[in-house]
């Protein structure tokens, strides 16, 4: 055995393991637990194998069931047109809520591909956030600086992802206007720099204002110092994506190309006209959250978009009844907002969602089981991504088997710009859907008038897909 010595102190070196005699303490790592755990390599020779084949090609997993993999037909499926890209920004929520919508306007008016614009929508968007963010501020002006809602709002001051009450109260406040009215360019379809300076722009202004109201400025005096920081954040955005239109002229074509109308367009005459709706009414969001009781209400503090706009409200239910009603509003051909942990087991080239898509236990000797229950409690799963739900498939018994869900990655990407999803992935992984009213059942309806909980807005459920 080698020794160091080092002024009167010496350490033995026995295994590698010379820290492990310093440090003996209650809980941490000593000779004899360190020698315990280095027993889980045996260096067997199929583990030299796995090791010196992950050394050359990373870690991967295995697919566990190369056969009987999903393909691309369903017994029940809405007719899409045209795939969205969202490139790298985190717009998904934005882009599935418009992607529903256009799909009414395609099916009612018979119309060719028809997009409208992501663009137009973001930016007030971006102007709503910030302006959500400041108020947030101003309101909690008398907290200390570690109170942790004052610390949240830091932290989260802005982003460019959400959920469908950023659909819902935008469109119907802004109204929209087609992708050709106000297209992307490079700051929409990568927002990352666009929201690492508003970021930083609102952090200041926040702190601002907190030094405005010690010094006994008024609320009235901080809401004119509100407006003159989004004054800035405007002009940021009009640089960055484009001033919005307050009218426009537009032609509408059919299928084959031939002008259908043309009229000169508001934003919000162009939403009467072709939404039509109030989305805020007309829609329920639908939640699996095993952690939380089911057949309650639940609302999210400042999960909302615009600061005087609505937290979103949505019901908690066992995962078959909200596959009930996401399978009548597709019989229906109605398509409907989704969202998912969609980073869970993707394989990413054929576009499925397949619990078999890994075989963790071969690599690390042990499976990966966690329920869904303890996923959520310990921060391992959450809503991440929004997508289009399109299509079922049935089996005889009128049981689910898989999904489609249309995408906003682009048409060349996973299934033709779809991602099939098993339906075991399915119960494990889904979060919420949004339906049409009409499509809940009665059981459900009994509850719209329950008095939600509110939760705070660290709460799991408050993640925003991107």
């Amino acid at each position: 055995m080698k020794r160091i010595i080092l002024g009167l102190l010496v350490i033995p070196l026995a295994s590698g393991l010379a820290s492990a005699q310093v440090q003996s303490g209650k809980g941490g790592l000593s000779a004899s637990a360190l020698q315990t755990i280095r027993q889980g390599y045996t260096n067997t020779p199929s583990e030299r194998a796995l090791k010196n084949t992950i050394a050359q090609h990373g870690m991967v997993f295995a697919s566990s069931s190369l056969r009987g993999r999903p393909d691309g037909e369903f017994s029940h499926r809405v007719p899409t047109r045209g795939i969205t890209n969202q490139h790298q920004s985190g717009r998904c929520w934005l882009f599935t809520g418009l992607n529903v919508l256009r799909a009414d306007l395609i099916n009612q008016h018979k119309t060719g591909d028809f997009f409208y614009s992501h663009n137009y929508s973001f930016f007030w968007d971006q102007l709503e956030k910030a302006n959500l963010f400041l108020q947030g501020i101003i309101d909690t002006r008398k907290k200390p600086i570690n109170d942790r809602t004052v610390e949240w709002l830091f932290s989260n001051p802005i982003g460019d992802g959400g959920q469908f009450t950023g659909v819902s109260d935008n469109l119907i406040k802004y109204g929209v206007v087609p992708a050709e009215v106000m297209p992307e360019n490079v700051n929409s379809n990568n927002t990352n720099k666009l929201s690492g300076i508003l970021a930083r722009v609102l952090r200041q202004g926040g702190m601002r204002l907190r030094q405005s109201a010690q010094t006994g400025a008024s609320e009235k005096q901080l809401e004119a110092q509100k407006l003159q920081l989004l004054q800035g954040v405007y002009r940021l955005l009009v640089l960055n994506l484009g001033e919005p239109p307050t009218k426009f002229t537009y032609t509408l074509r059919d299928a084959s190309g031939k002008a259908i109308s043309t009229k000169e367009y508001t934003p919000q005459s162009f939403y009467h006209e072709f939404v039509g709706r109030d989305l805020r009414d007309e829609y329920v969001m639908l939640m699996n959250d095993p952690s939380r009781p089911f057949y309650q209400t639940y609302q999210i503090e400042y999960d909302r978009h615009l600061y005087d706009g609505k937290n979103w409200t949505y019901i908690n239910l066992p995962i078959e009844e909200l596959k009930e009603m996401a399978i009548a509003s597709i019989k229906d051909s109605t398509m409907m907002y989704y969202s998912c942990d969609v980073g869970k087991e993707l394989d990413r080239q054929s576009g499925i969602l397949s619990l078999d898509n890994n075989d963790y236990e071969a690599v690390l000797g042990f499976p990966l089981d966690m329920d869904k229950k303890e996923r959520i409690e310990s921060k391992a799963s959450g809503s991440t991504h929004a997508m289009t739900l399109v299509a079922v498939n049935l089996d005889e018994q009128g049981k689910p088997t898989k999904w489609l869900v249309e995408n906003s990655w682009g048409a060349n990407s996973g299934h033709k710009g779809h991602l099939i999803i098993t339906d075991e992935w399915f119960d494990a992984y889904t979060f919420r859907i949004v339906v049409e009213k009409k499509y809940i059942t009665d059981k459900v309806r009994t509850l719209l008038d329950q008095k939600p909980t509110m939760l705070p807005p660290w709460d799991p459920m408050f993640r925003t897909e991107e």
